[in-house]
């Protein structure tokens, strides 16, 4: 793999967001000559959402279709929290095209019986037109860490404002479906490419002893925690961000060189 055939990557999104959130990280990681995907799950930043019952399975797929039509046969798969779970369900369904796995903010167990039955009651409440705006209002900055509250009105207007745009029969439906979803440890055991994992240090919703754990149960897992920030690490701290990925990206090149040498 030559400087100008780095490795693609497909960069996911978390909920209630849309691909814009990577805007940053696209930018840099192409300026390096990687080829970035990054395109809005269903539902989300115009992309249908179809019929389907919700599935996690059905968004790894909608991914390898989307990767078919770009060409990447193969590519380092990165998703932050709700894109991590996809990111994970993707590994499972088609292994072979994962090159490198990044994970943010985002745990690779199941649900707790407690946990998704929360998850179907927001995805209830977040369809009421009387409770919607508060709910927004309410639950939205609890993405952002505690210093981005208080130190960055931009961001935090630019989260609100995502969150209140995204249609709520999509939010609820991936509610649903994040719920839904089975384990992904024994998956991530037998996963042997680079890893890694980056956790917001004031994240309020995956705590770090979750992170270090996912870490550890990949072969070749690193963590990255980022200072100052939350529960959207590309988003609160997108310098630091791009920096961990970039990291990522040149180990996975120089493994396939490696790799290509042997042959």
């Amino acid at each position: 793999m030559t400087p100008t055939n780095r490795p693609p990557v497909v960069l996911l999104h978390a909920l209630p967001l849309d691909s814009s959130m990577w805007d940053t990280q696209a930018r840099r990681l192409r300026a390096r000559g990687h080829p970035v995907l990054t395109y809005d799950q269903r539902g989300f930043g115009g992309t249908p959402l179809g019929t389907d019952p919700p599935s996690l399975d059905l968004v790894a797929d909608d991914l390898a279709r989307r990767m078919d039509r770009r060409g990447m046969t193969r590519a380092v798969v990165v998703g932050a929290s709700m894109g991590g779970y996809v990111a994970m369900a993707f590994l499972r369904r088609h292994r072979a095209r994962v090159l490198g796995l990044g994970l943010l903010s985002t745990r690779g167990t199941a649900d707790t019986a407690k946990a998704a039955a929360e998850r179907r009651g927001f995805a209830e409440r977040i369809l009421d037109d009387s409770l919607r705006d508060q709910l927004v209002a309410r639950t939205t900055p609890m993405l952002l860490g505690a210093t981005t509250r208080a130190e960055a009105p931009d961001t935090v207007a630019r989260v609100v404002s995502l969150a209140a745009a995204a249609a709520p029969e999509a939010v609820a439906w991936a509610q649903r479906a994040i719920a839904a979803r089975p384990g992904a440890m024994d998956d991530l055991r037998t996963t042997d490419v680079p890893a890694l994992v980056v956790a917001g240090e004031e994240d309020e919703l995956v705590s770090l002893h979750e992170a270090r754990h996912l870490t550890s149960t990949l072969p070749q897992g690193r963590l990255v925690t980022v200072p100052r920030a939350g529960h959207l690490p590309p988003v609160e701290a997108p310098q630091r961000t791009t920096d961990a990925l970039v990291e990522l990206l040149d180990t996975v090149g120089a493994a396939e060189r490696n790799g290509a040498d042997a042959c």
